[in-house]
């Protein structure tokens, strides 16, 4: 089960979200790979990993002394079915039924 306000919350932040662009562009990357390609410390490259880590958006594997990081989609999945997908359900609907009655008067 996951935590939509813990989602939102580590959604919210742009460096978050760039932080997971790039575990997507390549996943499995160390704090040093992804503090390189930030223009702040360590440790707020290290605060920001510990949002998505407790909002289940990172997942962290141990390989020898190295640290890796990949991306974990499916909250963003869950979040995405659960309050994206049911709007556009719906307004595909909506315009079918438009379509439907736009072609019942051209008749």
């Amino acid at each position: 089960m996951i935590d939509d306000d813990l989602v939102f919350k580590a959604l919210a932040d742009r460096t978050r979200r760039q932080l997971l662009d790039r575990l997507f562009d390549r996943d499995g990357r160390t704090l040093t790979e992804l503090e390189s390609e930030f223009a702040m410390t360590r440790f707020g490259v290290m605060r920001h990993l510990r949002v998505l880590e407790e909002a289940n958006l990172i997942v962290t594997r141990r390989l020898g002394r190295k640290k890796l990081h990949f991306l974990n989609p499916i909250p963003i999945r869950l979040i995405h079915d659960r309050w994206i997908d049911k709007y556009r359900a719906r307004r595909a609907k909506a315009l079918a039924e438009l379509k439907r009655e736009l072609e019942e008067e051209a008749r």
